[in-house]
């Protein structure tokens, strides 16, 4: 049965909280150096996001020592990608599996043509072939909705901004000598307030891209259970083998189904990720509804 894959109506939403992030970086820049400034961090943020969007694939895959994997080696994998592929009327992605022991999956590159799908050796190693199969589905709708560029851009803007709230104590290019500048009250809430906006921004877009690709998951593999089952394995072996949070792995974690980081105390507050719970019961209600092909509480 051919599905087509739900082009979810909060694009506008995603598109405003974007938005703010670069009124933030062109903001700061501003305050730090006048014109000046604010040329120099229009040109950062076109730099920063040009060279996430040709590049985050590759640092994901890296993060994750995945390897590319051929079709004689997992035809299983291929059979089932394939066959959503297909479904939803969109290229075959590469596919790559992890060394890792931790269950864990995700989907990387710029467009559908683009695409990779990696999954961990130890999600194949707990998850039902139902449940693997669902958990494809989720990540080839973040890839079909252009999760993983937005997310990547955020991501690059919001470290932008970060990086700028820092410059004001050392940087006051562009202004004349008769302007003192934003003033010591300016840059301490530029330096405390400015990556703390962009974090929040940040963690509204990734977590509504996770409701809509566990929707739009549970739509192209028509199984809202097996992704609520799976999801639910996930989180147990994710919270007992955490991740090592190096740099790259820090930079790569919101493409990951579940966090693959440790989080515990206020840190669950600023996870990229939705709570699980709330995750599985959107799905179950979904199932209930019999409604396949509606998300549920848009």
């Amino acid at each position: 049965m051919t599905v087509t894959v739900h082009r979810h109506h909060n694009g506008l939403r995603t598109a405003l909280l974007l938005g703010l992030l670069t009124a933030l970086i062109i903001g700061i820049g501003y305050l730090i150096g006048g014109s000046t400034g604010l040329i120099i961090a229009v040109l950062i943020s076109l730099a920063m996001n040009a060279a996430t969007y040709f590049w985050s694939d590759k640092i994901a895959l890296r993060s994750m020592q995945a390897q590319p994997v051929s079709e004689a080696q997992a035809p299983w994998l291929y059979a089932m990608v394939r066959e959503l592929s297909t479904a939803a009327k969109q290229p075959m992605p590469r596919l790559y599996i992890s060394p890792t022991a931790q269950p864990n999956a995700f989907a990387t590159g710029r467009n559908p043509a683009n695409a990779a799908v990696c999954v961990t050796d130890g999600i194949t190693r707990i998850l039902t072939q139902r449940e693997l199969r669902a958990v494809i589905g989720h990540e080839l709708s973040h890839v079909y909705n252009r999760d993983i560029l937005i997310s990547s851009v955020a991501a690059a803007l919001g470290g932008i901004i970060t990086a700028l709230s820092y410059l004001v104590w050392f940087i006051p290019f562009g202004r004349s000598e008769d302007d003192d500048g934003p003033g010591i009250l300016g840059v301490l809430a530029m330096l405390i307030l400015g990556p703390i906006a962009a974090t929040l921004i940040q963690l509204g877009i990734s977590r509504s891209r996770e409701y809509e690709a566990d929707a739009d998951g549970a739509r192209l593999s028509q199984d809202p259970l097996a992704l609520a089952s799976a999801l639910r394995k996930i989180d147990a072996g994710a919270q007992q083998l955490p991740l090592q949070p190096t740099s790259q792995l820090q930079s790569s974690a919101h493409l990951m189904i579940a966090n693959p980081l440790r989080a515990a105390g206020v840190a669950k507050l600023f996870s990229t990720h939705p709570p699980m719970a709330d995750r599985i019961k959107r799905l179950e209600q979904l199932a209930v509804s019999g409604d396949q092909y509606r998300a549920v509480d848009r």
